[in-house]
């Protein structure tokens, strides 16, 4: 499977650095092909221009500020993401590439009254999202309804072929969990890289 990995963390020696590593590693091992995406190493710019914003709903206009993430997008058969989990959610580096990447004409079709959007994103049959949060399960879970989680795996997910794979993967309590812990879920992270199918 091609996979392509969209990494967001601003500091390479980071856990999550570790953790992409650790995928890509297992990934690799079970013969994927492997694309990686470290939005902050490649210096992606999140933010949305006044002129980006207004062709966004113009196919081909929107497309070319971004177009290689797009192109790499588009011959993926399997997007993961993985990032820390800040205030509930992605890091605003990664909410900026699915503005700026995931637009009309690529990733969905723009909806007619009285339908739904129609996906784009065909050609993605995995989805999964891996990630460290300083809460508790039962918080992110029951607290706050997993926020970050539904917005990939839900609304991202529903613009893929149907019936993508789904996964998700989390570290809780990221900030006080033992080294033990630790390597434990960076061995998990690289199984299910393995695995991936």
């Amino acid at each position: 499977m091609r996979l392509l990995v969209v990494h967001a963390h601003p500091n390479p020696a980071s856990f999550s650095a570790a953790v992409c590593a650790r995928f890509v590693a297992g990934a690799r091992a079970g013969r994927h092909e492997v694309d990686v995406l470290d939005l902050y190493a490649e210096g992606f710019d999140p933010v949305m221009s006044r002129a980006e914003h207004a062709g966004y709903e113009t196919p081909v206009e929107n497309q070319k500020p971004v177009a290689d993430h797009i192109a790499r997008l588009q011959r993926a058969e399997g997007l993961v993401f993985v990032y820390p989990t800040w205030w509930y959610a992605q890091p605003a580096m990664l909410k900026g590439w699915l503005d700026r990447v995931l637009v009309p004409g690529v990733a969905f079709d723009m909806p007619v009254p009285g339908q739904a959007i129609r996906p784009g994103l065909t050609n993605i049959r995995l989805i999964g999202a891996v990630s460290t949060l300083g809460s508790p399960w039962w918080w992110w879970r029951f607290g706050v309804a997993a926020p970050g989680q539904r917005l990939l795996l839900r609304g991202v997910g529903a613009i893929c072929a149907k019936g993508a794979r789904r996964f998700w993967l989390a570290l809780h309590e990221m900030d006080s969990v033992d080294a033990a812990k630790r390597e434990a879920f960076l061995a998990r992270v690289e199984a299910k890289g393995r695995a991936v199918a």
